[in-house]
């Protein structure tokens, strides 16, 4: 009756399910467009409100199949929900039951409406009924068929089953106003529409502005819906709403697990595919299908994943291959494959370090929140890494805009066409063709950012200028005035916060910030350079820093080559003067136009008077030196003096760095290393120190000042080389794993042969670890660091492979990995510099030396010549891509390291099977992770600590130990499960940290699967003892108000035979022998008082609750207490009359009980029922170990449940299946009732 009236003031209809929709129309709109004059609608409700559901539900098939009451095809109404819920709008696969069920009753009516036949009435001819469930066979058919094509094509254009149209009487025009996938929800819906905004609409006379009111509000409240930060940064927010809603409601993750993105794809079972929808969430990969009838869920964790790759098969070319332990799926049929790879690439890398490689790794600021990642947020950071790898840059740059424009570049007399990247504290430029053109424009360096007059040769132009009197002229900039307007925002707020010193003894012409540069197209050359550092500033350097050493210290401990002097200075010469024409022509500063030419003068070698100040060039330290004054000095003071763990690593490894040169042979050279490693250390504790450090701060000490050797340290280890300075050095075992498949794409006959590349993966590892320092003669190596400080990781990628292919013949031919490593290791040891000028510098591997034949030398600029010539193809974006990839795999080996290693150490200790073992650290670990997904991150367990030992790396709380043990526990006792879970987590957590490691969780599990039955019984006794159970345990809060039996009860007991068995001899002799095989050293258990006895006892009936022999050993429990509170208050008036032996003896001589003084026999009463005794009562009755394990031991059907066998493989099959439903279920409870309080 309350919708009949709606219908007539509101022209509102509630349209019911009628099955399949048809073939779906082109969607008109949020607001359907008129349709059709219909029929006059048959009315869908009775005027009696207790209509019957199926009659309604008959009269909705009957008018959805009419055209005039079918709502507006084509129409998806995703968005539209006023009240959003869980499983609003997963899909109708079928006819709900109550309509199949009002369709068969509609068509029996009709069919039996004729004449009956001779069989009876009401019956039909068996035909007729053959006929008909042909018919419901071939509608059944039809419905999987659409649903099947529903859900290959997934078209927007599908509709609920359920909506609200609004109507105009008298109009033909239909407008959707909710949609919902339940009855329940529309209902909910429809009660909103009562409440709130029917009773508004009587103040409106005419219904076209009541059509009107109820339209904007509806759009206000969708707009209102999707501003979330979710819906809003995405470019389709309705269609990424309604995928939202979808995802919730078919995977019921809880609402931290947002989603990030979605895809239409196949996903491949053999070579069936399965058409459907690939959801990516920030902390797992989900696919949903439904097909023929058929719906597939799958879901993996991003941490599981142990390879992502791009894959081609027979029938597809372009796969993504998602590999996890056991399987291999593979996802096709994507619009576009490079960006899903992408997304994916980018949320398993994100997810795997935040999660497994926290050591070090800090996340962007925008993606602190897991809770917030958006697919922008991610594009977003590959860019940014991409950006500051390029140029390499500190990792807290963050790319602005990247826009496209041409360069005006003076050496070519052109404008170089490329993009510029605009960043907090940089602007950059690279050319379209890779090594043209590149610079880097540190904010602090220039001066003016102007706007030019467009002109048609110089269309949307704007000046750079820079201090050292220069401009960079930028054209066909888009939306110039809008990026002119941010940089020099950025600009203002840079020089705000980092003032430019300059120095004033200096001429005009030559002033520039600390670190002394001059004009990029002045008259000056760069030898002039080393003359602009006046003495007063010296001066004042020493005054303000006295124990830092002023000069590099190749300068004070320069040492003559074995050529002649002059043969030595022209070659230097030479190269200087190449260096200085350089400079006029493409500049001096760290603003200079990097070039092809720039690289090859690097490739020849740096001057050793050039090295220095090159490096601090080419790596950007020198903006972290100007911007920094008296930083490392700080440093220096605050770290001296201090003793730990790292500088007693410092000391240990200051004699070890080139031992040979004169430099480090006195106290000049190993002081400034020492400072420079400890002052770095202190800046940088998550880093500290850490082996092959000494090596290359030496060599930065000899051509840097101690201050500038210190930030080209801070270059190298957190831009430079990110990762590799840490205690699992992940950075360069990727590189390491890189550089592997470098090998087999370069190098694939060397590959084929040395099936196993392991070997020369180890090699490399000091490779990349040490930039070939270690293993190559100095004044070598440092040729190979210049090429280093140029091109970064790449120039090592390239010189390895030009090492390898060398040798290759060689290592082909070798016999084992032994050979091969003293191939290579020869090789490196007799590359030369023939234009050194200095002396070689210690021979690494002088055990060659004894050789008959001399072994041929290789000059390091050929060798660094050739890598540039062969190998040097590689882009920046290409490595970076092969870092995401094999990330991923070192990651998961350090997983698969510390799963072996903590199972190696647990295995011996337990009588688990070893793969049920492994299954159990699965589950172990899965909790951990689960509870890092989606619980609010606790101090003491929010992250896995890799630097902790192998078994104590994942650690599990109370909650998490709560849910593996209803999971894999045999002992399920019902509601006082998890009572039993908190007591057994109180008595394993030794340290009281609240946390436990897997070794203490398999041992208990050990214990209770496969221990016999006195260690059963103890472990159960522990749980019933202090610390286990504790005066605030929640089961043993209130007192009992009931006895829990009568303590007068004899100590013989009548059997059903009507026999008597006394049992006191049995129980002396028990105990006897207990206490003989008792070990003396383990600590005696202290006895347990009454209060601890009841919630023994309640355990041990909860235990036996729907166990097959349940009544049995109900008796049987219920003899053994009674004899044990016999035995109890025996020894409580033995302790209060001081004759122990004279009670115990009277009180053991009793008579047979009656069948209904057993403990809880029919009764139906559990230990909770019952009371305790009196306080008084309580004081000195005490039970032992001893006294409970006697007891049980005269019950066989007690021994027999502790001593039968149980099945831990079905438990974990089933731990494996429902663990994420009770994490979820119990995320979405806590949610639920988080809600209703903040309703209250």
């Amino acid at each position: 009756m309350m919708l009949s009236r709606l219908e007539s003031s509101f022209g509102v209809k509630l349209i019911l399910p009628a099955g399949p929709p048809g073939p779906p129309l082109p969607d008109p709109g949020p607001l359907a467009p008129p349709l059709p004059p219909p029929e006059p609608p048959k009315p869908l409700l009775d005027a009696d409100p207790a209509a019957s559901r199926d009659t309604l539900c008959s009269a909705a098939v009957r008018s959805r199949q009419d055209a005039a009451l079918a709502p507006p095809p084509g129409i998806n109404l995703a968005p539209l929900p006023l009240f959003p819920a869980r499983g609003a709008l997963a899909p109708a696969r079928s006819v709900p039951a109550a309509v199949k069920r009002a369709v068969t009753r509609q068509r029996r009516k009709q069919n039996t409406s004729g004449k009956p036949d001779r069989r009876g009435k009401g019956q039909r001819p068996a035909k007729a009924r053959l006929m008909e469930r042909s018919q419901e066979e071939d509608a059944e058919t039809r419905g999987r068929l659409v649903g099947a094509l529903d859900a290959v094509l997934d078209s927007n254009a599908r509709v609920a089953p359920f909506r609200i149209l609004l109507q105009v009487p008298g109009s033909q025009v239909y407008s959707p106003i909710a949609c919902g996938a339940t009855l329940e929800e529309i209902n909910q819906h429809w009660d909103w529409l009562e409440q709130n905004l029917l009773h508004t609409l009587s103040v409106f006379d005419n219904k076209d502005d009541i059509a009107s009111f109820v339209k904007g509000k509806v759009k206000a409240l969708i707009a209102e819906e999707t501003s979330s930060r979710l819906a809003e940064q995405e470019e389709e927010p309705e269609k990424f709403r309604e995928a939202l809603v979808k995802f919730e409601a078919r995977f019921n993750f809880p609402e931290a697990e947002k989603l990030v993105t979605y895809y239409s794809c196949c996903c491949w079972k053999g070579r069936v595919p399965r058409q459907g929808w690939l959801y990516l969430s920030i902390n797992h990969l989900c696919f949903y299908s439904f097909f023929l009838g058929k719906e597939l869920k799958l879901v993996v964790p991003w941490v599981d994943i142990q390879k992502l790759e791009r894959t081609s098969n027979v029938f597809l070319t372009d796969t993504i291959r998602i590999t996890t332990q056991n399987k291999e799926r593979d996802f096709s049929m994507f619009l576009n494959l490079d960006e899903v790879f992408k997304v994916m690439e980018q949320l398993a890398d994100v997810t795997l370090r935040r999660l497994l490689d926290n050591e070090v790794f800090d996340l962007d600021p925008d993606l602190q929140e897991p809770s917030q990642i958006t697919k922008r947020d991610l594009e977003a950071r590959a860019q940014n890494e991409f950006f500051r790898a390029f140029f390499r840059l500190p990792r807290k740059e963050k790319l602005h805009a990247v826009v496209v424009c041409s360069l005006w570049t003076p050496f070519s007399r052109c404008h170089t066409a490329g993009r510029m990247f605009t960043s907090d504290s940089y602007i950059c430029f690279a050319s379209r063709e890779d090594g043209c053109c590149k610079i880097v424009l540190p904010l602090r360096e220039v001066v003016s950012i102007e706007k030019m007059e467009d002109t048609s040769l110089l269309p949307h132009p704007i000046i750079v200028s820079i201090r050292s009197k220069v401009a960079f002229q930028f054209i066909e900039l888009r939306d110039r005035d809008s990026l002119v307007e941010a940089l020099l925002v950025r600009l203002k707020q840079v020089h705000a916060n980092h003032p430019v010193h300059y120095d004033t003894s200096v001429d005009d012409d030559m002033a520039s910030p600390v670190f002394h540069s001059t004009s990029m197209c002045g008259d000056h050359r760069f030898g002039d350079l080393e003359m602009v550092s006046s003495q007063s500033s010296e001066e004042s350097e020493k005054e303000k820093s006295p124990l830092l050493h002023p000069d590099a210290l190749v300068t004070a401990f320069q040492q003559s080559g074995s050529q002649s002097p002059d043969s030595q200075m022209s070659r230097e010469q030479i190269k200087i003067s190449l260096w200085n024409d350089h400079f006029v022509e493409y500049g001096r500063t760290v603003c200079m136009f990097r070039t092809e030419k720039i690289r090859k003068l690097v490739a020849m070698g740096i001057p050793e008077s050039l090295r220095g100040r090159l490096w601090l060039l080419f790596s950007d330290a020198v903006t972290d030196l100007a911007s920094h004054p008296g930083y490392y000095g700080n440093l220096v003071e605050e770290s001296l003096g201090k003793c730990c763990l790292v500088t007693e690593e410092i000391e240990r490894d200051l004699h070890r760095s080139l031992p040979e040169h004169p430099a480090f042979q006195n106290e000049t050279g190993i002081a400034a290393l020492r400072r420079v490693l400890t002052a770095y250390a202190h800046r940088n504790p998550k880093i500290g120190y850490c082996q092959s450090m000494n090596i290359l701060t030496s060599v930065l000490l000899l051509y840097a000042k101690e201050e500038e050797a210190f930030w080209l340290l801070v270059a190298v280890c957190e831009r430079m080389l990110p990762d590799y300075f840490n205690h699992r050095v992940i950075g360069a075992q990727v590189d390491q794993s890189v550089f592997e498949e470098l090998i087999k794409g370069h190098l694939p006959e060397l590959a084929e042969h040395m099936n196993d590349l392991s070997a020369l993966a180890s090699v490399s590892l000091s490779w990349f670890l040490t930039l070939f320092l270690s293993i190559m003669p100095l004044e070598s190596a440092v040729n190979v660091v210049d090429c280093f400080f140029y091109d970064g990781i790449k120039a090592i990628f390239q010189l390895g492979l030009a090492v390898l292919e060398a040798n290759a013949e060689d290592l082909c031919s070798s016999k084992d990995d032994g050979q091969a490593l003293m191939i290579l290791s020869r090789f490196l040891d007799h590359i030369k510099n023939e234009d050194s000028p200095g002396p070689p510098v210690g021979s690494h591997h002088a055990f060659f030396s004894d050789d008959q034949e001399p072994y041929p030398v290789t000059d390091i600029s050929d060798l660094i010549r050739d890598s540039y010539e062969k190998f040097g193809d590689q882009s920046v974006e290409q490595i970076e891509h092969l870092r995401y990839k094999h990330r991923i795999r070192v990651l998961q080996g350090h997983e698969d390291t510390t799963k072996q290693n903590v199972l190696r150490v647990v295995i011996p200790e337990v009588s688990i099977l070893p793969e049920d073992l492994e299954e159990l650290y699965d589950l172990f670990k899965r909790e951990h992770m689960m509870s890092c997904y989606w619980e609010q991150p606790r101090p003491t367990a929010s992250r896995h600590d890799p630097s902790r030992p192998y078994a104590e790396q994942y650690r599990i709380d109370a909650r998490q130990f709560a849910h593996l043990f209803q999971l894999v526990s045999p002992w399920t006792c019902g509601a006082h499960t998890e009572i039993l879970a908190e007591r057994t987590f109180r008595l394993l957590d030794d340290n009281m940290d609240q946390l436990i490691e897997f070794k203490a969780f398999v041992s208990c599990l050990d214990i209770m699967y496969n221990g016999e039955m006195n260690e059963k019984i103890k472990l159960l006794y522990r749980l019933h003892i202090p610390p286990a159970l504790t005066e605030n345990d929640r089961d043993s809060q209130s007192p009992l108000k009931n006895p829990l039996l009568s303590t007068s009860r004899p100590l013989v007991f009548g059997k059903p035979n009507g026999d008597a068995v006394d049992y006191q001899k049995q129980l002396k002799q028990m105990i006897k022998d207990l206490a003989k095989e008792k070990d003396k050293t383990e600590k005696e258990l202290p006895k347990m008082s009454q209060r601890e006895f009841i919630q023994f006892c309640k355990t041990l009936y909860s235990m036996f609750h729907e166990d097959p022999e349940e009544n049995d050993l109900y008796q049987a429990i219920a003899t053994v207490t009674t004899l044990l509170l016999q035995i109890g208050e025996v020894g409580q008036r033995s302790s209060s009359s001081g004759s122990c032996s004279q009670e115990c003896g009277e009180e053991l001589q009793a008579s047979a009980p009656s069948p209904e003084d057993s403990v809880f026999a029919d009764t139906g009463k559990t230990p909770q029922d019952s009371q305790a005794f009196p306080e008084e009562a309580q004081a000195d009755w005490t039970v032992s170990l001893e006294h409970i394990l006697a007891s049980l031991l005269t019950e066989q059907s007690l021994v027999n449940f502790f001593e039968k066998p149980l099945d831990m493989k079905s438990k974990l099959e089933n731990a494996k299946i429902n663990q994420y439903n009770l994490k979820t279920s119990e995320m979405s409870h806590q949610s639920q009732s988080e809600l209703k309080l903040s309703n209250l």
